[in-house]
């Protein structure tokens, strides 16, 4: 992805269901579930690189003893950071008792981190300031285990504000205003009304201290989430520990951020990624499962796994983005929706370039488009076998046109490379965009100047400036007949509210490029009409029912609006033809047929509250308020 945008977060979950004795004897090492933890998130470090965070559970530790403890990070490298840490004190303590420390228990009880639940995450954050207080997991202590919780997630709520009065209402006084720490208290909440029914339906026939073990070994997990969650609006999966041991994963209704588990007899593990597990733990890709959506998986406090249905399932609507760019490329199915992507854009492709691969080089930017690159190349040499065979059969070449035909190969370079990481100490507008323009580099003399056409493959062209600023006045250096940038994502044209940091629509060159179309053809008057509708139907359903600016897209088509891009796209100083190629929305469902969340491109949110933020974006634009529309 040339336009860099934030990522989704990533967690990272693991239950030890066997005695700490176990590991040592089997592994060796009383930090096995440290050390799987480590796997876990470093096997998904793309997920977030501006932060990350772990916390752990000793269940039935002595009182006086830390049962909770929380690490986290905003360094450059968070994650080595973190456990460099958990390294340090397992060390120390070694150093420090080197007789004590052979005694496996004597170490459980010293060692802050070690645990029979660990809880990671890594953070790439929508909003807000990078530092450690933003860092998951987010942590509610009380001396009473069964009250103290501890919560991670990959999410964004759309309807932060009406949960954060239901807080207000239930008599809380919450101290931030942000979606994570509403999550928290909310749960944390019922997770307190729970205890307390426990606790009256006991205290006439037990003491207290017998009462904690009941209500631990009687607590309702299942309600607790129901009741938190029946009215949250947005894409989460969110994971959770108890204080006395149990833990969660819950996901959305509609299944639109990732979650998979693995259960086997010594570890419950749950992870937003297949491969992290695969790696990690070395089992079958068939071993690993998808949570479904609506439903938590639920591990009391004795390790007992078990699936629930938390709220009832809508239509699946996976974030399809997710396949595009987001995950990591070696999960089998990933890799061929992937390749799928670039061999479904060989038609549009052949059609710009006129059908003349001799004079046609083909690249990719960034290194994550290298899959969907492959899967074009392999587009590509289907033409050609189909293209060989039928010239054979007309039997209308000479021997030497024959033997070119057979002998010729699609042209492959790698020409664009990115070179050095911008450092954005130059103030100067004029000086920085030069600067940009030196991010990237490219192969010379590899281009037939004034004959070639150079097609570069993308993940997704979000705003268009690195393209603008960089990438063709790079590539038209080389001096190309023609620049073709084709995108394997469809139009961005649409926030997105669910996870990524795309909430502001006037950043989207797609939109940019609808605003020109109207414009030329005099109908930007249209702008001022939606707004209006907008305006008549907010704080009504219809605000949270119908996309108002759709209206605006339905005016053009999609080469219309590609066409455009390609103007915008283009520097005044740039001599080469240039066009800008869309993965079409039909051919994305082809390519990901069990992920078809596509509101960023299509507009049709799956909840309520993405109309809402998508209406509210508009009229931010329309008002000139640079402010998050959620």
């Amino acid at each position: 992805m040339s336009d860099s945008i934030k990522h989704e977060c990533g967690i990272a979950l693991i239950r030890l269901r066997k005695p700490i004795e176990y590991y040592v004897e089997k592994y060796g090492t009383p930090m096995y579930g440290v050390n799987k933890l480590f796997l876990l998130m470093q096997k998904q470090h793309n997920r977030g690189q501006d932060g990350a965070g772990v916390a752990s559970i000793k269940i039935d530790s002595m009182p006086g003893m830390e049962y909770i403890s929380r690490f986290r990070s905003v360094k450059t490298r968070a994650i080595d950071s973190i456990f460099g840490k958990i390294g340090k004190e397992y060390k120390k303590l070694k150093e420090d008792s080197p007789d004590k420390a052979q005694d496996i228990n004597w170490v459980w009880e010293n060692m802050p981190f070690l645990g029979d639940v660990y809880l990671g995450h890594l953070r790439y954050g929508t909003h807000g300031v990078n530092s450690v207080d933003n860092c998951h997991p987010m942590v509610r202590e009380n001396n009473w285990r069964s009250r103290s919780l501890a919560v991670a997630g990959n999410f964004n709520m759309t309807n932060v504000d009406e949960q954060f009065q239901k807080l207000i209402e239930l008599g809380q006084h919450p101290k931030h205003k942000s979606d994570t720490i509403t999550v928290l208290e909310k749960i944390g909440h019922f997770l307190d009304e729970e205890n307390q029914q426990l606790f009256d339906s006991y205290k006439n026939d037990f003491t207290n201290k017998e009462i904690t073990t009941l209500i631990e070994d009687n607590l309702n997990l299942e309600r607790v989430l129901k009741r938190a969650g029946k009215d949250f609006d947005g894409g989460y999966a969110m994971a959770g520990l108890t204080g006395y041991g149990a833990s969660f994963v819950v996901r959305d209704p509609n299944g639109i951020r990732p979650a998979y588990y693995y259960i086997d007899d010594e570890v419950v593990v749950v992870a937003s990624e297949k491969p992290a597990i695969k790696t990690a733990f070395d089992v079958d890709y068939s071993a690993i499962k998808e949570v479904p959506p609506g439903h938590a998986l639920i591990v009391d406090k004795e390790g007992n796994p078990s699936l629930k249905e938390i709220l009832e399932p809508r239509q699946k609507l996976s974030c399809s983005f997710e396949r595009i760019y987001f995950s990591r490329g070696n999960d089998p199915e990933i890799y061929e929706e992937r390749k799928n992507m670039g061999k479904l854009l060989c038609r549009q492709i052949l059609e710009a370039v006129n059908y003349d691969l001799k004079h046609t080089v083909f690249s990719y930017i960034p290194n994550t488009a290298e899959t969907s690159w492959l899967g074009m190349m392999k587009g590509i040499e289907d033409y050609l076998r189909m293209y060989r065979k039928q010239a054979i059969l007309n039997q209308e070449l000479t021997e030497e046109q024959l033997d070119d035909i057979l002998q010729f190969k699609p042209r492959a370079e790698k020409l664009v490379i990115k070179d050095v990481k911008l450092r954005t100490f130059i103030t100067d507008d004029s000086n920085r965009d030069d600067l940009v323009t030196h991010v990237y580099d490219t192969t010379y003399e590899v281009v037939e100047k004034g004959v070639d056409t150079l097609v570069v493959l993308d993940d997704s062209i979000v705003r268009g400036t690195t393209l603008e600023k960089s990438i063709i006045k790079m590539l038209d250096k080389l001096e190309p007949k023609k620049i073709i940038i084709v995108s394997c994502a469809p139009q961005i044209r649409y926030p997105d509210c669910y996870g990524i940091d795309m909430s502001r629509v006037k950043e989207f060159v797609a939109f940019r490029a609808m605003l020109e179309l109207l414009k030329d053809r005099d109908l930007y008057y249209k702008v001022d009409e939606v707004y209006d509708k907008c305006l008549a139907a907010e704080g009504t359903d219809a605000f949270m029912e119908t996309n108002f600016m759709k209206e605006l897209y339905d005016l053009f088509t999609h080469d219309e609006i590609a066409a455009k891009v390609s103007e915008i796209v283009k520097a005044p100083n740039v001599n080469a033809e240039v066009q800008v190629i869309y993965q079409t929305i039909e051919e994305l469902h082809q390519a990901c047929p069990n992920h078809k969340g596509d509101w960023y491109f299509t507009g049709n949110y799956p909840t309520p509250g993405g109309t809402r933020v998508v209406n509210r974006a508009f009229m931010n634009f329309v008002e000139k308020k640079a402010v998050r529309a959620y």
